[in-house]
């Protein structure tokens, strides 16, 4: 065991009793999120841009499927009846369902449109792997390892989003140049969706998701680092002693009309750091998106939304902070929200453009083909048989 108090001491091969209804509850929450992703996406095959992206949406499906299995093995192998019962009430919940809704909320929001997805997967999966990065330096062994192997797979989820913006971006770039135009009725009158209107997405999945690591402050996060439970991102590659007792960590908070930084203790700030690793990882993505309309000489830029904006867990819960960092009023908030988060005639559009495109080696209009194939293989490849 690499950190807590247990530092030191043999990973444990069966669950500790003291540690028991904890560490079901840690190993449930993840195993929710895995069969919510998919119920949140089973529509999007029937709008799919083209073969090549249908062959990634089944990928994407069935390693979640398999990721669920993975947590529910867990709960049958070490948890007893218990485990049983929560794997039933696994099956019983449903993505949106407003009687037995996905215990995180961003799990229960649609996915209604291929954007949506590929933010979803360039975003919110790279939350499942901070998240199954910290469980797999877990002081329970088989839990580490499941998420180890599973933490394989998710990269393919997060290549998925990421260059699907990407070839997004470069559609509507190459339409920006032709019609030598950024106005925003004129591109969607092409028929591509304007930067400004990705740039809310994105503002919008960063915000919901940004939720999912919880309080600033918690106790609970300090209680499954000293036991052992759930340790930092990378936490053998990082430079302390691994037990936090006196370290600290920098938190913003409000006060007033003011948003603050201050310290708390390293250990109640363990969502904190966590989220902030997030952060640092999501905005490489966001450079390298930014290359594209650099590349054909358009001075647009994406840039992610300050961590106040839009939430609904936390130190920010009960403001209102604009993409920029600056506090508002209510009424501020209501009359200029819609500039930075999708409205509901940006969905309309964004809607509007999902048809179903399966000819081989043929994209939607809105998006660009990729640079190269699945394995290597050509783009025009039949990458799905229909019988």
């Amino acid at each position: 065991i690499t950190f807590g108090d247990h530092k030191g001491d043999d990973v444990w091969q069966e669950v500790p009793g003291e540690y028991r209804s904890t560490l079901r509850r840690i190993i449930v929450t993840q195993g929710d999120t895995e069969p919510a992703s998919v119920e949140q996406q089973r529509h999007l095959g029937l709008t799919a841009p083209s073969l090549y992206d249908l062959r990634n949406l089944f990928q994407v499906n069935v390693e979640e499927g398999r990721h669920l299995w993975a947590m529910v093995y867990l709960l049958h192998a070490h948890f007893g009846r218990d485990g049983r019962e929560e794997g039933e009430a696994l099956l019983e919940r449903r993505s949106g369902d407003e009687d037995n809704p996905r215990i995180l909320t961003a799990f229960n929001e649609k996915t209604p449109d291929w954007l949506s997805f590929f933010m979803f997967t360039f975003i919110t999966d790279r939350d499942g792997k901070y998240q199954l990065a910290s469980l797999a330096e877990s002081a329970f062994d088989p839990l580490a390892r499941t998420c180890k192997f599973m933490l394989t797979e998710e990269a393919h989820h997060l290549f998925v989003g990421e260059s699907g913006i990407a070839r997004i971006i470069q559609r509507t770039c190459e339409v920006m140049q032709q019609l030598k135009t950024d106005d925003k009725d004129k591109l969607r009158a092409a028929g591509v969706i304007d930067l400004p209107t990705l740039q809310k997405y994105l503002n919008f999945h960063f915000s919901v998701t940004s939720d999912l690591y919880g309080n600033e402050v918690s106790s609970n996060a300090a209680t499954y680092y000293t036991t052992g439970l759930k340790g930092r991102f990378e936490e053998t590659k990082i430079a302390d002693g691994h037990k936090l007792l006196s370290a600290e960590y920098e938190v913003m908070d409000v006060a007033g009309d003011k948003i603050l930084s201050r310290h708390v203790g390293a250990l109640s700030a363990l969502n904190e750091r966590l989220r902030d690793d997030w952060i640092t990882d999501v905005q490489a993505g966001v450079d390298r998106w930014n290359r594209i309309p650099a590349k054909f000489g358009f001075d647009f830029r994406f840039t992610l939304p300050h961590k106040g904006f839009h939430r609904a867990i936390g130190m920010f819960a009960d403001v209102h902070v604009s993409p920029d960092g600056r506090l508002l009023s209510e009424a501020e908030w209501t009359h200029q929200h819609l500039n930075w988060l999708p409205s509901d005639e940006d969905r309309l559009y964004v809607h509007s453009l999902m048809g179903r495109c399966l000819e081989p080696g043929k994209f939607a209009n809105w998006i660009a083909p990729p640079a190269r194939g699945i394995n290597n293989k050509p783009v025009d490849l039949r990458y799905v048989r229909f019988n």
